[in-house]
């Protein structure tokens, strides 16, 4: 029998009990920075989803654990139309929504749910959404609201989605993070109460966990949802995120048993972490890319030739050496090359600060000009210590003549104002969400992603054709020439400089159980014990 044990968690002045790590029903994991909220449709950024849409919510489809393949979810199957335009999701019967202190459903989970959820995406008139305004990055990054003319209920368990154009990754897109399918019940209830906005702060989704409650900054607990449609994956009566931005403190909490598991270990904290008997580290190829981008939309950056200039003034190789200490690749194209249609034709221009110097000059850029370099506060697989990163990235652009100043905010506050384009270059990254080129093509770099994911600002017009031409037809080998072009088209602008794919670590205690690395990045917890 196992002993229940608490641990005083003290932030901000506050005292908060903590489930320790050593209760066998109940998992710890060391996470790496606070949600901005529980409302998946509303966020991009991986802390976001993994404390809600990887926790609460499930979606129509899902990727396989350890996979990119879509697979049934809250949709048993779905058809196509032989034009690939509609799409007809057969709902799987005998779902339930969480039951809480605060919402207690009346009904399962049924046709009316998907509809309001992407109802609410694409209606700006929407009561909902005209009671809680809200914006959908990855929604109108990938132009869904754009392409899906109409989505409507065919009876209580079948829906249909009809497309203005074809698209070949749709499923793989319902199958991503921001497809979280809320209760339409609940939303209506808080609609009636006056609270919409609490949608995203006591969030209701039929997910393996059911939210308890959060502490900014310290900690976010959830309950085993014993009611979960698969029976036998929730093993864990209680899930505590234990929020931790300093990487060595996670790894210590990780070390005496307060954490079962850690995300994002220092690159330098790996093999003393892999020597512990304690621990195991689990590890797979970066399905990610870190770089810098250039916003495109400010002078002097408008101007190819300076784009052109700070690209070669980067020594890259050294970055991959400081920061990655061993656990990175150069990255030469805007997505690893693990991804199918990646051109390994493409290469960097050569290294060349004499060159960069008077690209600088025929662009009539001054000596001492002055630009913004944006540094991220929290680590992720992509970027191991951005601030170092910037750090080198500034020493190398004085030696062409470029003064940069170095600005963080808070991570949530980082990402609002990128999104607004306030940043004059800015180092960013991704991991791959559903294994599709547009993947990263489109919902980085395209035009639709201004506003979104497309920190550079770019709009080019050859490049966003090829790309949504590639979704246009369904043939791979076709898709690929497409998405082949638009890469060559990207590196001839510079809209940013790819600078690594880093190898993900996941380090954990040996007594974890069932937990399954994701290419995507995803940190999920259904399936997984503790011995």
């Amino acid at each position: 029998m196992f002993k229940t044990l608490f641990t005083a968690l003290v932030t901000a002045g506050c005292v908060f009990n903590v489930l320790s790590a050593q209760a066998a029903s109940n998992l710890v994991y060391c996470s790496e920075g606070s949600p901005a909220g529980f409302d998946p449709g509303l966020y991009t950024a991986g802390t976001d989803h993994d404390a809600a849409a990887s926790t609460l919510f499930n979606r129509l489809a899902d990727f396989e654990r350890g996979g990119t393949k879509a697979i049934p979810s809250l949709a048993e199957r779905w058809d196509i139309s032989e034009d690939g335009k509609t799409y007809t999701f057969f709902l799987r019967q005998g779902v339930n929504f969480h039951t809480t202190d605060y919402f207690k459903p009346t009904r399962p989970f049924n046709a009316d749910d998907v509809l309001f959820t992407f109802q609410r995406m694409l209606d700006k008139e929407h009561p909902f959404r005209k009671a809680y305004p809200s914006e959908f990055p990855y929604f109108t990054g990938m132009s869904l609201d754009k392409n899906i003319a109409r989505v409507e209920k065919v009876d209580e368990h079948t829906v249909r989605f009809m497309l203005n154009e074809r698209d070949a990754a749709f499923v793989q897109n319902l199958a991503m993070r921001f497809a979280g399918i809320h209760s339409a019940e609940y939303a209506d209830q808080l609609l009636k109460q006056g609270k919409a906005e609490q949608i995203n702060q006591k969030p209701i989704g039929t997910g393996p966990f059911v939210f308890s409650r959060y502490q900014k900054d310290a900690m976010i607990r959830f309950k085993g949802n014993k009611d979960y449609w698969q029976p036998g994956q929730v093993k864990l009566d209680n899930l505590i995120f234990s929020i931790n931005t300093d990487s060595a403190v996670r790894a210590q909490k990780l070390r005496t048993g307060e954490c079962h598991v850690s995300v994002y270990p220092n690159p330098a904290d790996i093999a003393s972490l892999e020597k512990d008997p304690n621990l195991k580290v689990m590890s797979s190829p970066g399905y990610n890319i870190g770089y810098l981008g250039y916003n495109v939309q400010h002078p002097p950056l408008d101007k190819l030739e300076v784009r052109q200039a700070l690209d070669m003034a980067i020594n890259k190789q050294n970055i991959i050496e400081a920061v990655f200490q061993g656990a990175g690749q150069l990255a030469v194209n805007g997505m690893p090359p693990s991804q199918w249609s990646y051109n390994e034709t493409i290469k960097d221009l050569p290294r060349d600060p004499v060159k960069a110097k008077e690209l600088l000059k025929q662009a009539g850029v001054k000596e001492g000009t002055k630009i913004t370099l944006w540094a991220m506060p929290v680590q992720r697989p992509y970027n191991p210590n951005a601030r170092l990163m910037a750090q080198m990235i500034q020493n190398d652009w004085a030696k062409i003549g470029i003064n940069a100043e170095i600005v963080t905010y808070e991570w949530g506050e980082y990402l609002k104002r990128a999104k607004s384009g306030q940043q004059d270059t800015i180092l960013v990254g991704w991991t791959g969400d559903n294994g599709d080129p547009d993947n990263w093509l489109g919902t980085l770099y395209g035009c639709d992603a201004i506003g979104s994911n497309n920190y550079s600002m770019w709009c080019d017009k050859t490049y966003d054709d090829l790309v949504k031409n590639g979704k246009r037809v369904s043939d791979q080998a076709e898709r690929t020439e497409f998405y082949r072009q638009a890469q060559v088209r990207m590196k001839e602008q510079i809209p940013n400089t790819p600078i690594a794919h880093s190898t993900a670590f996941m380090p954990m205690r040996k007594n974890v159980q069932g937990y399954v690395m994701s290419p995507l990045g995803h940190n999920a917890f259904v399936g997984v014990s503790v011995d």
